[in-house]
């Protein structure tokens, strides 16, 4: 199964004989068939603009040849970042663009994802000293840049840290970097992202 965050709203990608009575009854969903490109086009727009469903489940026989279709509409981006946490069992979180967010970049050219993910939580906080522990998960979003659509594949790691002064990168739009317990700081009015919610709960 593949999910991808369109428009903060998820798309999911499935093998038919997966789908369960289950995904059919959710109100506030759509779960159909794959049929070809031209209908993949229509559901994407949909979402793109539309905030009202709860998720768009598309199934096909082959998942991979339905995966390969989505992924040829959209310029891939891959990204790394982090979940770090300090002595204490708090969480680091970045406040940027308005939205509660976690530290991540673009991966560079050449670079592991591993590399990639400890350099940008610390470009993106400050803080030098990360362990790194294991990848978390990987995600996809969508979002549109000069009018043609990019696909965000982002790896995430969980990290720890002794350090606990933060450095918001200004220059990337980072107007705050926080230490937060999560089970408290997160509301249901919380401005976050949907897949950073999943990616802290992993």
């Amino acid at each position: 199964m593949y999910k991808i965050f369109i428009n903060n709203t998820p798309l999911y990608l499935m093998q038919t004989d997966a789908v369960s009575m289950d995904w059919k009854n959710q109100a506030k969903s759509l779960v159909m068939p794959y049929i070809d490109k031209k209908s993949l086009f229509w559901y994407i727009d949909k979402l793109e603009k539309n905030q009202g469903m709860n998720y768009i489940l598309l199934h096909s026989k082959d998942l991979e040849a339905l995966w390969a279709d989505f992924k040829s509409i959209y310029k891939i981006i891959r990204a790394a970042g982090g979940v770090v946490e300090n002595a204490e069992g708090k969480t680091l979180l970045i406040f940027r663009r308005d939205f509660w967010d976690l530290p991540k970049g673009k991966i560079d050219k050449g670079e592991s994802v591993e590399h990639a993910a400890v350099r940008e939580v610390q470009e993106e906080t400050g803080i030098q000293q990360i362990e790194l522990l294991h990848q978390i998960q990987t995600t996809y979003h969508t979002y549109q840049q000069k009018e043609k659509r990019i696909l965000k594949e982002t790896f995430w790691f969980s990290m720890k840290t002794q350090e606990t002064t933060l450095t918001p990168q200004a220059e990337e739009d980072i107007e705050q970097a926080i230490w937060v317990d999560v089970k408290t700081f997160i509301t249901p009015e919380l401005p976050i992202y949907k897949n950073i919610l999943e990616v802290l709960n992993t």
